[in-house]
């Protein structure tokens, strides 16, 4: 199901329908920072997002059951340090969870899958004069 996932996410990238910045895909959640396209909502790329997937799993892995909520939890990254705070939950969520030792270990997020992420949002990069460091 993880696998159809990242195809479900790469698919709806790839249309132009948003940007994947950071992603984890955990046992029985996911969390993201996607950047909609311009003309795309942000709920409606999580419809794309939970929509694609659960057609897909019924047609291709014959799931039988609801696979989503029906809501998401919203955050708007406000500066650099909170991007850095969000990405840095995502990258050890996967560690915290004990699915691996370190956040490049895990097959399932953006710590590891780089060729799915798009660059940080131009507005949420560190200034060149601030402290920055990655985790």
């Amino acid at each position: 199901m993880a696998d159809l996932l990242l195809d479900v996410l790469h698919h709806y990238r790839k249309e132009g329908r948003f940007q994947i910045h950071e992603f984890v895909i955990m046992p029985n959640h996911f969390h993201s920072i996607v950047t909609p396209a311009s003309d795309v909502s942000l709920e409606k790329a999580m419809q794309f997002i939970k929509g694609g997937f659960s057609f897909r799993a019924k047609r291709e892995l014959g799931c039988q059951f609801e696979i989503w909520e029906r809501s998401f939890t919203e955050h708007r990254i406000k500066d650099c340090e909170d991007y850095d705070r969000h990405r840095s939950y995502i990258y050890e969520n996967p560690v915290r969870a004990g699915l691996a030792m370190k956040a490049q270990d895990y097959a399932y997020g953006s710590a590891r899958v780089t060729s799915l992420i798009d660059a940080r949002p131009p507005w949420l990069k560190p200034s060149s004069t601030a402290a920055f460091s990655q985790g």
